[in-house]
């Protein structure tokens, strides 16, 4: 699979939310239909007894990238009936591509030390994917080979992963990056929340109203 990353990346920019400076209030006072949406039908999730927080996110959006700070703050405090997970949205040619490589990377083992060092290669320091076998090659610093990253992209489980991502996006209602999705039952945007760094507290309410609602 090759394709120019470079010439996708104009084609994905599109998708991504715009999002304002981080100004939240002291204490924000949440309010469906406002600072979040009811996602209908609820939709299944994949943690267990857990609480699944679900970020969808693309590797080429620059909002997901400064959001990245302020989850990493709040992923340091989650509580531990909360099962977090970044989810790719592969909606066109080039998100799919940085899909794979994320599913990849999660298969091959190297997801948690690879993940921030590649929104930063793309968004701070440029570096130009053009294909996905410079992806690949981009990825031997972690200690797999070329050959190896691209058989794990092409492989039934990431496509399986694929799959998945294509068919829950939409049903989420997700029309932009970064949004995050609670129990399969919420879902928000920066935007939505009034700022990046009410995204944490407005998190931690709907895992409050979950928790209430399963009585624990």
């Amino acid at each position: 699979m090759r394709f120019l990353l470079a010439a996708l990346f104009a084609l994905v920019a599109p998708i991504a939310v715009a999002q304002p400076a981080a100004a939240p209030a002291a204490a924000p006072n949440f309010e469906l239909g406002k600072h979040y949406f009811a996602i209908e039908p609820a939709q299944p999730t994949s943690s267990g007894n857990k609480i699944e927080v679900l970020e969808v996110f693309m590797y080429t959006c620059h909002h997901c990238y400064d959001l990245e700070p302020y989850l990493e703050k709040w992923k340091a405090t989650k509580a531990n009936d909360v099962a977090y997970s970044g989810f790719p949205a592969a909606w066109n040619g080039g998100a799919e591509a940085f899909a794979r490589a994320f599913y990849a990377a999660e298969v091959l083992g190297i997801l948690e030390k690879s993940h921030e060092p590649l929104f930063k290669a793309i968004h701070k320091d440029k570096t130009p994917f053009q294909s996905m076998d410079t992806v690949a090659q981009w990825y031997t610093q972690f200690g797999v080979t070329k050959e190896a990253f691209l058989s794990a992209a092409q492989s039934f489980a990431v496509n399986s992963k694929i799959t998945r991502s294509q068919q829950m996006v939409p049903r989420w209602g997700v029309t932009g990056t970064p949004s995050v999705i609670v129990n399969g039952k919420y879902r928000f945007d920066v935007s939505s929340a009034g700022g990046h760094a009410n995204v944490g507290p407005l998190i931690d309410f709907l895992v409050a109203k979950e928790r209430a609602a399963k009585g624990t």
